[in-house]
């Protein structure tokens, strides 16, 4: 095929296309993706070899690189993009438009590929202290978070020393990430203190915000209203008390997110999220009568919340708690909530519930609801404790996979064939999981 008639095929410029194979001009992005369309080949042919073309055939330009970057993410050629960090990073004048494209591929979704930009850049200015490193360990703290727990709690080791080195919008959102997954792993000791200083540090903002008079325009925001943080502060550590049976502690905190008098802001948004956590503020009054004990409570808590279809389960696995505390029997609730017991993503007025501490506790509400079964003589519990110990292997979830495994062993005389043999699958699938928890907490420390 002639020059010409390439030229046609591909729509690039016949003199283009003559300098680029004599090597008098180097392949720009758009020329590279037009002559492999051209060839009817694979989009990413060439990618390997125009790495070398970029860096060894003609001077890097960033010009070139950025768009090879940005096509690398969406056809997913991570070793093309770990080649050109890697060559370009010997040069750290880089090193800011490499953490821009980064932050650019992680607003769009494609976080595998901004996470390889976040390390190489994280490696290049460990030793600056500076604000960029600090957002590179927030998005590789984000991007970690998974169902297995284990890494969830690495993933915030890492990134808590580093929390204050953040833009003041950015600590406020990761010091929310960070609540949510030490709530998930039960620490609620980390999730106090980290309540306390996000209330701190959004009461601070707010104020400043409502009494200064400059205009704030230019400056970052958080990812939600300043009040949200400081509500959502008020809630978690009603929470941790509720946790450690405080009851009469965990009211004072109900009572000051309830109070919504102090919001200065009066959109649809700000008046939804003061109904919400007044709604929330009124079953967790009830909530924590039932939990102390007081049995008659139950009625007024469940018709409350039976129009709230995406509290429903929630509520539930806090009545299975009190059921077993204090022996009641909740068979007909248990009845007319069937339908959302199964797991699903809830949402809230403010959207999905955080996943790691929804999977957490239905695993949890599964042992539960066991243990009721159980209690009342019924083989259907041995079959929940099974679903739990598969639940919890999965998020490698220690503390619930030890009650699963101490539930099953006292019933173990319940328990069939088929129901013994599930249960030895699952444990070995732990015991896989634990070696593999092994090999990888060595290689982090």
């Amino acid at each position: 095929m002639s020059i010409n008639q390439f030229a046609s095929q591909s729509g690039i410029n016949s003199g283009t296309l003559s300098r680029v194979l004599n090597s008098q001009q180097p392949i720009a992005m758009n020329h590279l993706e037009r002559i492999t369309k051209g060839m009817q080949l694979p989009e990413d042919h060439f990618f390997s070899l125009y790495v070398d073309e970029c860096f060894y055939h003609s001077p890097p330009t960033w010009r070139r690189l950025r768009p090879f970057i940005l096509r690398s993410a969406a056809l997913d050629r991570l070793d093309c993009i770990e080649q050109v960090v890697h060559h370009l990073l010997e040069n750290l004048t880089y090193a800011p438009m490499l953490f821009e494209v980064a932050e650019g591929l992680f607003e769009q979704g494609q976080w595998q590929a901004a996470g390889l930009l976040y390390k190489n850049v994280s490696v290049s200015e460990k030793y600056q202290n500076s604000e960029r490193l600090a957002v590179c360990q927030f998005r590789l703290f984000r991007i970690a978070l998974g169902d297995d727990q284990t890494l969830n709690l690495q993933a915030a080791l890492l990134f808590e020393c580093y929390v204050d080195r953040l833009d003041e919008a950015d600590q406020l959102d990761g010091l929310n990430h960070l609540i949510n997954v030490y709530y998930s792993l039960h620490k609620w000791q980390k999730v106090d203190e980290l309540s306390q200083e996000m209330l701190r540090l959004a009461t601070l903002r707010y104020h400043l915000q409502q009494h200064s008079n400059r205009k704030q325009s230019n400056e970052k925001k958080p990812v939600k209203p300043l009040y949200r943080y400081i509500l959502y502060s008020h809630l978690m550590r009603a929470t941790v008390y509720e946790e450690n049976r405080d009851y009469k502690s965990a009211l004072q905190f109900v009572a000051r997110y309830m109070d919504g008098s102090w919001v200065q802001e009066d959109d649809e948004d700000a008046k939804r999220t003061v109904a919400q956590y007044q709604e929330w503020g009124t079953a967790n009054t009830m909530l924590y009568g039932l939990m102390s004990g007081q049995h008659e409570i139950l009625p007024e808590y469940v018709e409350y919340i039976a129009p709230q279809k995406n509290e429903i389960f929630l509520a539930l696995y806090n009545i299975i708690i009190s059921a077993n505390r204090y022996d009641w029997n909740v068979d007909h609730i248990l009845e007319r909530f069937a339908a959302y017991i199964p797991y699903r993503t809830n949402l809230t007025e403010f959207g999905e519930y955080n996943q790691q501490v929804m999977e957490d506790q239905y695993a949890r509400f599964l042992i539960e609801l066991a243990v009721y079964h159980l209690h009342n003589k019924r083989k259907k519990g041995i079959s929940l404790i099974l679903q739990s110990l598969e639940s919890s292997a999965r998020i490698n979830n220690d503390s619930n996979v030890i009650k699963c495994v101490d539930l099953f062993e006292q019933h173990r005389h319940q328990t069939d064939e088929e129901e013994k043999e599930q249960y030895k699958l699952l444990i070995r699938k732990v015991q896989v999981l634990n070696e593999k928890k092994t090999y990888r907490t060595s290689s982090f420390v």
